[in-house]
């Protein structure tokens, strides 16, 4: 069974040394996505003058790429593993409905009423996980009975109605934003991780007998993504400075980003992707894991729906309508195949991004709305397609 090492990198896994070429190596799919980011950016800077990349807009859009990014984090967990989840926009929208009607109605305090939120959206994850894995349901059905139970309950829960004003404590994790300083020192420590994880990469291959890439190569690394770094705090601390959702997305996508490649459940996870019936006789518990793999991602869908009820200050009967597009877009655009076992948090994230930059450009040139429709399930498909079509090429 091909490992997604071997996918990512043939060279590295088979021992061979690597040279600067295959070192920054980035197959058709990833050269698509940055230019697809890259012209959709090239686009709406020209088409608005300019206005599409100043630092107030930037900062608007990261915040708002924040929500759909945390989806796409879980999102992309259940598609590796070979599944799919129709249902995290409308459980968004429960979740944050259920946090709007403890506060709002119930006078419940701000962070426990977060704290019960997280715990209820854990707790439908899990019953999600239990009816796929143990019941053998299909996620597919499961979670598109699902999309129309919450959606329902939501309705039903808030009589129709808008739900408003929250306690500051729960406005401010959907709003504040950190002094100039927070962004500097995250920025440093940004820098630092990366770093270290290149030289103790380094020193891990060493330790193994295997061939290290040159130092050249390792150093333009760091100094690559010191600068990448660098522009993204400079941005966000020119306008008011770093947003809290974007620190979430950060903290999340660190979190989600090690689980997935540095530990054992993450390796599983691709193995059951790759192929289920394999891992199973590997002796890997394909039932737990699956069900531990919904129980992350309701975790991660109650806080996208924390932040999103934050950011409007408000529950709405329609919050979360058509999230779950975005998110599946935006994972299948960074790389993940529907089938299974391919996929990883960066390029989820990179498609949040893309996902994202469309609907905030669109709506400044005040595109109407179904050409933004038509416009995103078109892009949907081209990646589907560009993942086929290179699927096909490597047989």
């Amino acid at each position: 069974m091909t490992t997604e090492l071997e996918k990512q990198s043939p060279e590295l896994a088979s021992g061979k040394k690597l040279s600067w070429a295959a070192l920054f190596h980035l197959d058709v799919k990833t050269y698509t996505m940055l230019l697809a980011l890259l012209s959709i950016w090239v686009i709406f800077t020209m088409a608005t003058s300019g206005d599409f990349l100043t630092s107030r807009n930037l900062s608007n859009l990261f915040r708002q790429m924040s929500i759909t990014g945390i989806l796409s984090i879980g999102m992309v967990f259940i598609i590796i593993a070979g599944h799919i989840d129709l249902s995290v926009g409308s459980l968004m929208g429960l979740l944050g409905g259920v946090m709007a009607v403890l506060n709002v109605w119930y006078k419940v305090d701000g962070l426990l009423a977060i704290t019960m939120t997280l715990a209820l959206g854990l707790v439908i994850g899990i019953f999600n996980g239990w009816l796929v894995a143990y019941k053998k349901i299909p996620a597919f059905i499961v979670t598109l009975g699902g999309m129309l139970v919450f959606r329902g309950i939501l309705i039903g829960m808030t009589k129709g109605t808008t739900v408003a004003a929250l306690d500051s404590s729960i406005r401010f994790v959907g709003n504040a934003y950190l002094v100039e300083g927070v962004g500097i020192v995250l920025g440093v420590v940004a820098v630092a991780v990366v770093a270290y994880q290149s030289f103790a990469g380094r020193k891990l291959q060493a330790q193994y007998g295997l061939e290290i890439a040159p130092a050249g190569a390792e150093i333009a690394k760091i100094v690559f993504a010191a600068i990448l770094v660098g522009i993204f705090i400079t941005v966000l601390n020119s306008y008011q400075g770093f947003p809290v959702p974007v620190l979430i997305l950060v903290i999340m996508a660190v979190i989600f980003s090690y689980i997935l490649t540095k530990t054992v459940f993450g390796r599983r996870v691709y193995a059951i992707g790759g192929n289920a019936e394999a891992a199973k006789l590997s002796g890997i518990n394909v039932t737990k894991m699956n069900l531990s793999i919904f129980a992350l991602n309701g975790l991660l869908v109650s806080i996208a729906g924390v932040l999103l009820c934050s950011r409007l200050n408000a529950a709405s009967v329609a919050a979360g309508q058509n999230a779950e597009m975005d998110a599946i877009a935006a994972c299948v655009i960074g790389g993940a195949s529907l089938m299974g076992g391919i996929g990883s948090v960066g390029g989820a994230l990179v498609g949040a991004l893309v996902m994202a930059s469309l609907d905030n450009g669109m709506s400044m040139l005040n595109i109407e709305t179904f050409w933004q429709f038509i416009v995103k399930g078109a892009i949907l498909v081209l990646a589907v397609w560009v993942d086929i079509a290179t699927k096909n090429k490597s047989k």
